[in-house]
């Protein structure tokens, strides 16, 4: 007579959250690296608005009241990548704020040159709009680590 086995630990079947592991892991392993770059970079221009400010506000047309607020939500925003970054699996819902962020930061970036709330002058609004760009790709690259399966539920 034969007994019936209940399935052990290799048969049972995965999480239906989890992504495939070879794609999950590498997708995840994607969106962990282009999140810790896009935080060092975001404290790196946080720094460079907060103590360079006042130099670069007439070159650029920046002005400092603007620059200091700026660099401290930079200096916040940086933070908050690097903790999302640092989760074993990186939370869908985290991963497309991130991306909504950052797509409305480049917005932003796109539209302040020309809206004249700022006296920016020519190298300020390259500036902006370089930085429109480089926020983009960050957006792009997160986009796609989360759309490889780098969502983990």
């Amino acid at each position: 007579m034969a007994t019936p086995t209940t399935p052990g630990p290799a048969t049972a079947a995965p999480h239906p959250a989890a992504p495939h592991p070879a794609v999950g892991r590498g997708a995840q392993d994607l969106l962990r690296t282009v999140l810790r770059i896009d935080s060092w970079g975001t404290a790196a221009f946080g720094v460079v608005l907060l103590a360079g400010g006042s130099a670069l506000s007439g070159p650029l047309g920046l002005p400092t009241t603007w620059s200091v607020p700026f660099g401290i939500a930079m200096l916040g925003g940086a933070a908050a990548l690097a903790l999302i970054a640092g989760y074993p699996r990186i939370p869908a819902r985290l991963t497309l704020t991130v991306i909504a962020g950052n797509t409305l930061s480049c917005l932003a970036l796109l539209l302040l040159p020309f809206t004249n709330a700022l006296p920016l002058t020519t190298p300020g609004t390259a500036f902006l709009l370089v930085g429109a760009v480089v926020v983009a790709v960050f957006a792009a690259l997160e986009y796609r680590g989360y759309c490889r399966g780098g969502r983990a539920g």
